[in-house]
């Protein structure tokens, strides 16, 4: 399979499937019924056997328990990695809607992850249809992570030790490798499309061309305005400390109650420079 074809396939997904729509018997309100959440995707290709997975087995960068391409599906030649930026309605709506997520948001959040769960699988059957394997591990049973502290994982050797707000497949981090981006203060990806949108990837077995260029610099995109430490509703980001996870999962926990079975919040990505583009950098 040409590496071109991926984003054509995600594309007619996107616009075809159904699933792109927030359901009307799911809607909040009825304006929101059949709200397009996602616009076109992003897509980046590395090799599977790129030496800076390997970087992410270290602790402080994701950790020992992540698990490189290999370890997910024996034989994997490429990794996929698209990043989907919501609709200007969906980014707009949470910028104005004060301290409380939007409506538009939650959807997002949600009905918008059961999309990205629905386009992985199809692209999985895609790629096993073009004569490869395929798995998308945040769909795979194998799949872990934790949003609480004092969580227990095995490492590659069975040996179990506590994380904390991880998991054992990172999309950021390998969207990251794939080329798509790089982090910024609320240790969000700044992509070409900006931070506010959602990641999904696939493994395979199938050879494709690499069009990644790993940044050099982990923070390139970001400008460290502040800005989304301001917008911040739980106080969880500063430029003396970056991102405190304790923190924005308390408050996440605290939407949760308010807005069960949806939570979110997204403050941090909406409403500032790098929301849907890199932000433009004054100066030296």
């Amino acid at each position: 399979m040409e590496r071109t074809e991926i984003p054509n396939i995600i594309e007619v997904f996107r616009k075809t499937s159904g699933w792109n729509r927030v359901p009307p018997e799911k809607a909040l309100r009825s304006d929101i019924a059949g709200m397009e959440m996602f616009s076109p995707a992003l897509v980046g290709i590395s090799s599977a056997e790129d030496p800076a997975f390997l970087l992410l087995k270290r602790e402080g960068v994701v950790g020992p328990q992540f698990l490189l391409p290999r370890e997910w599906l024996p034989g994997a030649r490429s990794v996929v990695s698209f990043f989907l930026p919501f609709t200007a309605r969906v980014r707009e709506a949470n910028a104005e809607s004060g301290l409380e997520p939007a409506q538009e948001w939650l959807h997002g959040r949600i009905e918008g992850q059961e999309f990205i769960d629905r386009l992985s699988r199809a692209l999985v059957e895609r790629l096993r249809e073009e004569g490869g394997d395929a798995v998308s591990p945040s769909v795979d049973e194998r799949f872990a992570s934790c949003t609480v502290r004092n969580t227990v994982f095995l490492d590659g050797n069975g040996t179990p030790f506590p994380v904390t707000f991880t998991s054992n497949w990172s999309e950021r981090h390998v969207a990251f490798i794939c080329g798509l981006g790089t982090f910024g203060l609320s240790r969000g990806l700044i992509t070409s499309r900006g931070v506010a949108g959602r990641f999904g990837s696939v493994i395979t077995t199938l050879p494709m061309t690499p069009d990644n260029v790993v940044p050099e610099d982990l923070y390139g995109n970001c400008t460290l305005c502040g800005e989304c430490a301001a917008k911040c509703p739980a106080g969880a980001i500063s430029l003396e400390k970056g991102k405190n996870h304790v923190l924005c999962a308390e408050y996440l926990d605290l939407m949760k109650e308010k807005h069960s079975p949806r939570y979110g919040c997204g403050k941090c990505q909406v409403g500032i420079p790098c929301e849907s583009a890199v932000p433009e950098k004054h100066g030296g």
